[in-house]
């Protein structure tokens, strides 16, 4: 599978100019702007991409980027989180400068799907913090903008909720910090040293950031099926549980952000503890954005055992597992 590779290109019509700032202004402390967990609920899946040519390069010297990216998108685990509504909210307090609503939520890899030619933001809000300083908030839900140009807006207020709008195949929400017009890393806001590798004061509140650590690699979504499942199908959030007549018992495992090199291995087990299906996958050749990986077992002639049924996931890095999740069903 080739990595996932996204824009959010902030919309022409959401930026903002801005005058030149004065010296040493103050800076916004910004808090986490959505209501999810990170780690259970929602995840990073793009930084800022701090290289100044054609390569790529985070805020930490790692891949968790693309070429031209500006800003950092926070993602739900699938559609049926985003069906059930995530709060957008203020990083910072500010006023409310520009917005759009009205673009369509679809993917843009969805049949049919509408050209986003200069709304690739989709829905979106831009607040303006004063001294030059603005956050935009980019692929807002169609319709769930609370606030309107010309309002305050508290930090951590709720202003839309995270949709699927403009440039996008996966709801997230896309935050882009700007200063005088440009493009701030907020996990590194000093462009005048791109290959800092995080040792830069961030412009994060303490408990955002401590909310955020770096990880290269995260389990998105591990679970039971009763039949072959595709990715797709776990993004929309539409897969059937397995009961006792059915006739495949598959476990899954969707990943992101994992390194070239890393082996991915899902093993299968028994009630008794023997393997019913393993799979271990050659060293990836490049960063993946997003990994799939599903092994299966037909029901046997007497059907299934009673009993609990286990599948370990693990990523395999320098002989080192990496990551790691254990999902359980009971048939």
């Amino acid at each position: 599978m080739k990595p996932l590779v996204l824009a959010a290109i902030a919309a022409t019509g959401l930026v903002l100019s801005a005058s030149p700032a004065a010296s040493a202004p103050p800076t916004p402390a910004l808090s986490f702007p959505l209501a999810c967990e990170p780690g259970k609920t929602c995840e990073i899946q793009h930084y800022v991409d701090r290289d100044p040519g054609p390569g790529t390069r985070d805020y930490r010297c790692g891949l968790q980027t693309y070429d031209k990216h500006t800003g950092v998108d926070i993602r739900l685990l699938d559609m049926a989180a985003q069906r059930r509504g995530v709060a957008v909210l203020a990083a910072a307090a500010g006023r409310v400068a520009r917005l759009r609503d009205g673009v369509q939520d679809i993917s843009i890899r969805a049949p049919g799907a509408p050209s986003v030619a200069n709304q690739e933001c989709g829905n979106g809000v831009v607040i303006d913090h004063g001294n030059g300083w603005e956050t935009q908030y980019c692929h807002l839900a169609r319709g769930s903008i609370s606030v309107k140009v010309g309002d305050a807006v508290a930090a951590g207020a709720p202003i839309a909720r995270v949709g699927l709008s403009g440039n996008t195949e996966f709801p997230h929400l896309h935050l882009t910090v700007r200063h005088a017009g440009q493009i701030v890393d907020p996990f590194a806001p000093d462009a005048s040293k791109p290959q800092s590798c995080g040792g830069q004061t961030s412009l994060w509140t303490a408990q955002a950031l401590a909310r955020m650590p770096y990880r290269q690699g995260a389990v998105l979504n591990a679970g039971f099926a009763d039949a072959q499942v595709t990715m797709g199908q776990v993004e929309d959030g539409a897969v059937r549980a397995p009961g006792g007549d059915a006739p495949l018992l598959v476990a899954y495992v969707r990943a992101i952000a994992l390194l070239p090199g890393d082996e991915v291995e899902l093993d299968l087990k028994g009630p008794d503890g023997k393997s019913l299906a393993r799979h271990r996958g050659p060293p990836l050749q490049r960063w993946r954005a997003q990994d799939f990986v599903l092994v299966g077992k037909r029901r046997p002639p007497m059907g299934w055992a009673h009993g609990v049924y286990v599948a370990d996931y693990r990523v395999w890095r320098g002989g080192k597992v990496a990551v790691s999740r254990r999902i359980e069903v009971r048939i």
